[in-house]
C-alpha cells in the first residue's frame, strides 16, 4: 500500500500542470490503484467557467477511460493559490468540493469501497485523512439504482 504522503506528493506534481488562468487556484489529485500504480489529474479551467474540470474528476475520468474505475483504493488531493510562477502555495489542507465528492462516490460505490481521501496542503506536511463516508454522508449513488 502506498503511503498517503506519496499520494500527496503525486498530487503536488500533478498540480504543477493545472490550467487555472481564471481562478489562479491549482489543484492536483492522485488515485492509488489496487495494483499500486498511481493515476493523476489537475484542474482544467475554461473561459466558459461552467465547463471547467476539477482535478479529482480528471483523474477519475482518466482511470475510467482505462477501464480501471473499480480499481481505485485511495485518493490524495492538494490545492492552493498559484504564485507568479504558477506553483500551488499554502499550508492548509484542501478537501474535494461537493461535486468532486459525488464523483468520488461513484468510483467508491462501483469499487465497493469506502475510499480514504487524503487532503494535503500545497506546501509542508499538513494532511487530514477522511473516509469518503465522512465527507459525503448518506450519499446517493449507483447502489441506490441497483448498480455496483
Amino acid at each position: 500500500m502506498t503511503d498517503p504522503a506519496a499520494l500527496i506528493d503525486a498530487a503536488r506534481a500533478a498540480a504543477a500542470n493545472a490550467h487555472a488562468p481564471y481562478s489562479r487556484f491549482a489543484v492536483g489529485a492522485a488515485l492509488l490503484m489496487d495494483d499500486g500504480s498511481i493515476v493523476t489529474g489537475a484542474n482544467f479551467e475554461n473561459a466558459s467557467y461552467g465547463l471547467s474540470l476539477c482535478a479529482e474528476t480528471v483523474a477519475i475520468a482518466t482511470a475510467s477511460a482505462a477501464g480501471r474505475l473499480r480499481q481505485i483504493v485511495a485518493i490524495g488531493v492538494i490545492g492552493g493559490a498559484m504564485d507568479a510562477d504558477g506553483r500551488a502555495t499554502g499550508t492548509t489542507p484542501v478537501s474535494p468540493c461537493g461535486r468532486c465528492r459525488q464523483v468520488i462516490n461513484e468510483a467508491a460505490q462501483m469499487g465497493g469501497r469506502d475510499l480514504p481521501v487524503h487532503c494535503g496542503a500545497a506546501e509542508g506536511d499538513a494532511m487530514r485523512t477522511y473516509r469518503l463516508s465522512e465527507l459525503l454522508p448518506d450519499a446517493f449513488g449507483p447502489a441506490d439504482l441497483g448498480i455496483g
